[in-house]
Formats: structure tokens, C-alpha cells, sequence
């Protein structure tokens, strides 16, 4: 087969991939969900399979404790969460009241020192922007909630999710085998080398990421809870679970806790120390867990990490946000060794070694 009917055929394989997930969506989160569970336990069934146990005992192991650990935790955590939410959603007419105040009198305060075209002028674009931004999350909100995070999703989520998990898990090492036998045979290095580069990637960010996300968000709920905030065990999680988003979490929790702080303290102190949780996280994040759990080796740039999650959120709902970062990676190993090819190319201008354009 020529160089162009393989790329023909490639093409028209990804194309035909890309058509079925997208259609396909509405029931793709279990599987992807156990897909990536099966991905991130992988490394320790492969530790209980090296010290003598069988694939399917280490699966049972390794998988059975992970559901166990996690469902305790919610158990513990569910009602807690729970009569914060109701407290929340009973408080919410009252604290944006205050908050409206609070704002009201910050504008009174410009008004008195600022023009008056300057203080309409400041009014409308922060209206606009405003708008925009509670327009852009309702929309996103209702796209992940439409395609991710439907009742029957949710059902598919609790009761297949562990059955794809330990089935995927089990046969782990198989389908890997399997994947690769049906390698080109001319290109097998190539593509091993390329998925050896993918697979260190996204060990080093998901793995990484999700456990520096379960650090951050203990901290921020015990620290805020510790604080006397009210709701601070909420704030302090959802800041947490949004940390695999760079800056995205501490900003989301900086506001919210800060906001909730004006509310509810007098003190400016009392404000202060919770303003200072997420300084204290962030300085930890950035020079103790990131470089630690995550590492430079990881080569995703957060710019690039932002744009895919949004993206993923947009298409595909929650499906897409799971199936962001691993698309992310392969697209950036892909293009920089198609980067590393040209730059090796008759295109470039360095064929034969010469080195100098020719005049």
C-alpha cells in the first residue's frame, strides 16, 4: 500500500472514530470514566501481579479497595455536604443581598470620586461583563449536565462504571498486547515510541493531578472549616476538584470563600486568614506538590490544558472534560514529532546535511 492510501485510510478510521463518539455521547461516561479508573490503577495491579498474585485477584484487590475507599469517603462526607448545600441554597437570597450591598456601597464610594460619564461608562462593562460571564457558565453548565450528568447517566455512572473498570483493569496488559499486534508493521517502533511518550505524559498529569486535587481540596475544607467560614467545606472541595483546570480552582475558591468572608466576618482579619488559605495553597501547589507529583517532564502547557477542557466541555459535556487532557497530550507528542520531521525535511531546507539556505 502507497504512503497516500495509508494516509487516506488513517484518516477516514479517525474520521469514522470521531463521528461515532460524537454521536455516541449521551452513553460514553461510564465507559470512559472506568476507562480512565482502569488506567490510573493499572501501575498497582501490575505491583500485586509482580509479587505472585494472579491478574484477576490483583484486579479484584486493587479495584474492590478503590470502590470501598470511595464510597466510605462519601459516606462520611455525603451528609455533611449535604446539609451545607441545604444551609447554602436557604442563605443564597440573603448573602447576595449583602453582597449587592457591599458592591452598591464600593459604587457610591466611586461616584463620589469619579465623574460621572467615567462612573456610567464603568457601570456598563461591568454589566457586560457580568452577563457574559453568568450567560457563558449557565451555558456550559447546562451542556455538561445534558451530556454527562443526566439521571441516566448518573445510574450508568454508579452501577456500570465498576464493572468496566474491572473488566478493562483485568484485561489491561491483553488489549495493550492485542492493540499492538495490529501495529503496522513498518512503523511499529514509531508508534510504540510515540505512545511511550503519550502514556509518561499522562501518567504524569492525571495520575499526578488527581492527586494533588485530593491534597488541595482537603486542605481548603479543613483549612476554611478551621477558619469558621460558613459553607467552608464546599468551597474547599469544589476548589479542590477543579484544581486539575491551572489557576482555575484557587481563583474559583479565592472568590467564592472571600465573597462568602465579606458576608459573614466583620473583622477584616477574619477575612484575611481566608484570603490567606488559598495563598498558602497556591504557594504549596506551585513549589512542593506540582513540581513533585507533577513534574516538568509533563510538557503540557496550562494555556493549552485550558483551551481543551473548554473545548471538551463544549462539544461533549463531561465526557468531553474526561476525554480533554488524553487528547491534549496526543496531539501535543503527535505534533511535536511532526514538528521533529519537517525540521529533518527537504521542506525545511536542511536535506544533505548543508545546513545554509542555498543563494
Amino acid at each position: 500500500m502507497s504512503a497516500g492510501r495509508q494516509v487516506l485510510y488513517w484518516a477516514v478510521v479517525l474520521t469514522v472514530l470521531v463521528v461515532m463518539v460524537y454521536l455516541l455521547r449521551s452513553i460514553l461516561l461510564p465507559f470512559v470514566m472506568g476507562m480512565a479508573i482502569a488506567y490510573f490503577l493499572d501501575p498497582a495491579s501490575d505491583r500485586l501481579e509482580s509479587w505472585g498474585c494472579s491478574r484477576t485477584l490483583a484486579t479484584a484487590v486493587i479495584s474492590g479497595g478503590f470502590f470501598l475507599v470511595l464510597v466510605a469517603v462519601l459516606l462520611l462526607l455525603l451528609p455533611l455536604i449535604q446539609s451545607q448545600l441545604l444551609d447554602l441554597f436557604a442563605k443564597l437570597p440573603e448573602v447576595g443581598r449583602a453582597l449587592w450591598a457591599e458592591i452598591t456601597g464600593y459604587m457610591e464610594s466611586l461616584r463620589a470620586n469619579l465623574p460621572p460619564e467615567q462612573i456610567a461608562k464603568l457601570e456598563k462593562e461591568l454589566g457586560e461583563v457580568l452577563g457574559a460571564t453568568v450567560s457563558g457558565a449557565a451555558g456550559m453548565l447546562g451542556k455538561i449536565w445534558s451530556g454527562g450528568l443526566a439521571f441516566f447517566n448518573l445510574l450508568s455512572l454508579i452501577f456500570v462504571t465498576p464493572l468496566v473498570a474491572f473488566f478493562l483493569l483485568r484485561d489491561w496488559d491483553r488489549i495493550i498486547a492485542k492493540v499492538d499486534s495490529w501495529l503496522p508493521r513498518h512503523h511499529a517502533d514509531t508508534v510504540r515510541r510515540l505512545a511511550r511518550e503519550i502514556d509518561t505524559m499522562l501518567a504524569g498529569f492525571v495520575r499526578g493531578q488527581a492527586i494533588l486535587c485530593l491534597i488541595l481540596g482537603s486542605f481548603y475544607a479543613v483549612a476554611l472549616s478551621i477558619a469558621g467560614l460558613d459553607f467552608g467545606l464546599i468551597v474547599g472541595l469544589l476548589a479542590g476538584l477543579i484544581s486539575f483546570i491551572p489557576f482555575v480552582g484557587a481563583a474559583f475558591g479565592l472568590v467564592a470563600s472571600v465573597g462568602l468572608a465579606v458576608v459573614q466576618f466583620d473583622a477584616w482579619q477574619d477575612i484575611a486568614i481566608v484570603a490567606g488559605i488559598f495563598v498558602v495553597g497556591q504557594a504549596v501547589e506551585g513549589n512542593i506538590l506540582q513540581p513533585k507529583l507533577v513534574g516538568d517532564r509533563v510538557g503540557l502547557h496550562p494555556v493549552w490544558v485550558i483551551f481543551a477542557l473548554l473545548a471538551g466541555g463544549a462539544l461533549l459535556g463531561f465526557v468531553g472534560i474526561l476525554l480533554a487532557v488524553p487528547l491534549a497530550a496526543t496531539i501535543g507528542v503527535l505534533v511535536r514529532f511532526l514538528l521533529s520531521e519537517y525540521l529533518k525535511s527537504p521542506l525545511y531546507g536542511r536535506a544533505g546535511g548543508g545546513g545554509k539556505d542555498e543563494a
